[in-house]
């Protein structure tokens, strides 16, 4: 008996939970190391603000009152936001006044503008199809923002012809990963999810055909310093 086009979606949407988990738990080897040196170095708290604050609006995008049946988008973002705020919890431990002033600041930010959201979206807008097209619409940017955090480690590769910084791994998780989700919004077409995942796709694409331009061959002891090395960058 052939499946419907709801048992695909779901499939795929489990497929995608397991890659985007892959994903959000990819700088826990950057935090062991704060956590065994006491001190986060050079490391910044920017990638974990902006992904607490991408993490909150998928969580609320996926709610039945703003884009119902949705369970597989809340589910992931809400391991994403557990995981975020774990990291943050460390780095806050272990940073500088001026690190945790920053951490302690920009999520009062984060918390204040996504209760303005929220009101404003419950109050403002009275079907989901008008509450998903705007909510849609900030996770959207948010979502490339997120996708969009390695461009930096991108170029420095171009410009020193070196992909020593850009790990493979993640650079494949990403690619699969926004593969996955914008197919899963493809079958029961929703913009939103598909532009995000669809740009981050091809942001992954990029990464690898730069691996594949300048690949360098490492020694295995040296692999590990270049994952934790790509988000100092």
């Amino acid at each position: 008996m052939a499946m419907s086009t709801d048992q695909i979606r779901f499939i795929v949407g489990i497929l995608g939970n397991f890659l985007s988990f892959f994903l959000f738990a990819s700088p826990i080897p950057t935090f062991w190391r704060i956590f065994k040196n006491k001190s986060v170095e050079e490391f910044h708290p920017w990638p974990y603000i902006a992904s607490t604050m991408n993490c909150m609006m998928w969580i609320f995008y996926g709610m039945p009152f703003v884009h119902p049946h949705s369970p597989l988008v809340v589910s992931i973002n809400s391991v994403g936001l557990f995981l975020q705020l774990c990291y943050l919890s460390i780095f806050f431990c272990y940073a500088g006044k001026q690190n945790r002033k920053i951490i302690v600041g920009m999520l009062f930010v984060e918390i204040v503008g996504l209760a303005a959201i929220v009101v404003g979206t419950m109050l403002g807008l009275h079907t989901t199809a008008n509450r998903t097209m705007i909510v849609g619409i900030i996770c959207t940017i948010f979502g490339i923002c997120m996708y969009g955090a390695p461009l930096s480690v991108m170029f420095k590769v171009i410009r020193t012809k070196s992909a020593e910084f850009l790990p493979t791994w993640l650079s494949v998780a990403c690619f699969l990963n926004g593969i996955c989700w914008a197919g899963y919004a493809l079958l029961k077409f929703d913009p939103y999810i598909l532009t995000g995942n669809g740009i981050g796709a091809l942001l992954g694409l990029i990464q690898l055909l730069l691996l594949f331009i300048y690949r360098n061959p490492k020694k295995e002891d040296e692999k590990q310093a270049t994952v934790e090395l790509a988000y100092n960058v």
